[in-house]
């Protein structure tokens, strides 16, 4: 299946927040206004995922290097399994670890065992359980990976110029 990524623009706002409702249930998926406040973060960042002209998947972060907060990772129900989030994902902390970010925050619902083994097989190892945390009685695991830093170029060959 065949997708492509981009940078978030806000016509895509709508679209977002449709997916984002059809992905968690209420009381946890975000409100239009909790989204759209996230999107306009002057540091947020946001990667979409489209099949065609169809968004797919998004991936939203807000950060203050070196620390980043993944708020939210969503692809759409039949489109799950095709390397989507994974490639979403990637292109995120390549974004992050090039401004800087060398630790990545996020908070998924322990009983979400899909989405526990999703971020685990993509480095990201439990940190905390955090009581109650969704609808005041569901708790979450806090999750982190460390970023590493891009190579340079002179990182590669150090003593040659180019």
């Amino acid at each position: 299946m065949a997708f492509t990524l981009r940078s978030y623009e806000p016509h895509d706002f709508a679209a977002l927040h449709k997916l984002d409702q059809a992905c968690f249930g209420t009381g946890i998926s975000y409100s239009w206004t909790t989204l759209r406040y996230f999107l306009t973060l002057a540091a947020a960042d946001c990667v979409v995922a489209l099949e065609g002209n169809h968004i797919s998947g998004f991936v939203l972060s807000e950060e203050n290097p070196p620390l980043a907060h993944i708020i939210t990772l969503d692809v759409a129900e039949k489109m799950r399994r095709n390397g989507i989030g994974t490639a979403l994902l990637q292109q995120l902390e390549s974004n992050l670890s090039a401004r800087g970010v060398r630790s990545v925050l996020l908070e998924t619902a322990i009983d979400n065992e899909a989405a526990v083994a999703f971020w685990q097989r993509h480095g990201y190892r439990i940190e905390a359980t955090l009581k109650r945390y969704y609808l005041g009685r569901l708790d979450a695991y806090e999750m982190r990976k460390r970023l590493q830093p891009p190579v340079s170029r002179t990182d590669e060959r150090p003593g040659e110029k180019y």
